[in-house]
């Protein structure tokens, strides 16, 4: 095989502006594999960055491929590459990961264990490496109130588990139709919007120990509010942040196989739960990243290559 196929665009926009080309097939370089690709997840960023939110110029120089996460199989091996052999099943963090194949560096990627679908694991790499990387730096401990802001998106699902897996009880906002899925999980949901710091206290008197936002909409001054201050609240997706003196948690800072040594077991053990909302094949991106711009999804949503389990 000399191609391969990918998603990509050439100017911002809405979802229509995505294509599935045919490219070369890329060849791993030292220290590198290349995976073919079962299962990429969709995330919030992916829509962002279409739109032009993170851009400089009023088109991009070239095109641009999409995702940020996959799963798949090892299919070539780069020079001095040890560990990993052709066939390997494995999940990671792989920009331009929405294709057939995608090429990234082999110490970050993580074997996918025989119990877990492709479909699974390609959508934990960037919801539990956020989620790890924020609960860490609140140190969340046993007996903390934690509030997470959109519980039931994929950051805020694995950040309520780990938190409830460190003794933690954990208030979540979610609108109506996710409140019994976060209940099963031993979340307390909390209706969002207006009224929101009464319905916190109703529940929580004292105020909240921790505050996670993983949903970015305006809600900083009310997690300040019921946090007693900023320095206990984190988000991952306010850029407003530093106005409030609050911490932004943007980018990894552990390799992702050190952080799935604690999480994966989680998962193994089904302590952390990741639902899948919704699969679309590859040739369907646009549709996909529609729904994902919803907002209101319970789970990940997941683009399948080929056949992927």
């Amino acid at each position: 095989m000399s191609a391969a196929q990918a998603v990509r665009y050439t100017r911002y926009g809405g979802p229509g502006v995505l294509s599935l080309d045919t490219i070369e097939l890329p060849e791993p370089g030292p220290g590198e594999v290349r995976v073919a690709v079962h299962a990429a997840g969709v995330n919030p960023f992916d829509s962002k960055a279409r739109r032009g939110l993170y851009a400089h110029e009023a088109a991009p120089p070239a095109p641009v491929r999409v995702g940020l996460e996959c799963s798949g199989v090892v299919d070539a091996l780069g020079a001095d590459v040890t560990g990993w052999a052709v066939g390997d099943a494995v999940f990671g963090l792989a920009p331009g990961s929405a294709a057939t194949h995608v090429v990234v560096p082999a110490a970050g990627l993580v074997a996918k264990p025989g119990s877990m679908t492709f479909v699974q694991a390609a959508a934990l790499p960037v919801a539990c490496e956020t989620a790890f990387r924020v609960v860490r730096l609140l140190e969340v401990r046993a007996g903390d109130v934690v509030l997470v802001h959109a519980a039931a998106g994929a950051v805020g699902l694995v950040a309520s588990q780990l938190a409830l897996a460190r003794g933690a009880r954990v208030l979540g906002t979610a609108g109506p139709a996710n409140h019994e899925f976060l209940s099963s999980l031993g979340v307390e949901p909390v209706l969002y919007g207006d009224g929101l710091a009464a319905r916190v206290r109703a529940l929580a008197p004292g105020g909240v120990d921790a505050v996670v936002d993983a949903s970015g909409r305006d809600v900083l001054p009310v997690s300040i509010e019921l946090a007693g201050g900023p320095d206990r609240v984190v988000t991952i997706a306010d850029g407003s942040a530093s106005q409030y003196g609050v911490r932004a948690s943007w980018s990894a800072d552990l390799p992702l196989p050190q952080v799935f040594e604690t999480v994966l077991p989680l998962v193994e053990q089904g302590t952390v739960r990741m639902p899948i909302a919704a699969t679309f094949p590859l040739e369907q991106v646009a549709a996909a990243q529609e729904l994902s711009e919803t907002g209101h999804l319970c789970g990940k949503i997941v683009l399948t290559a080929g056949s992927p389990d």
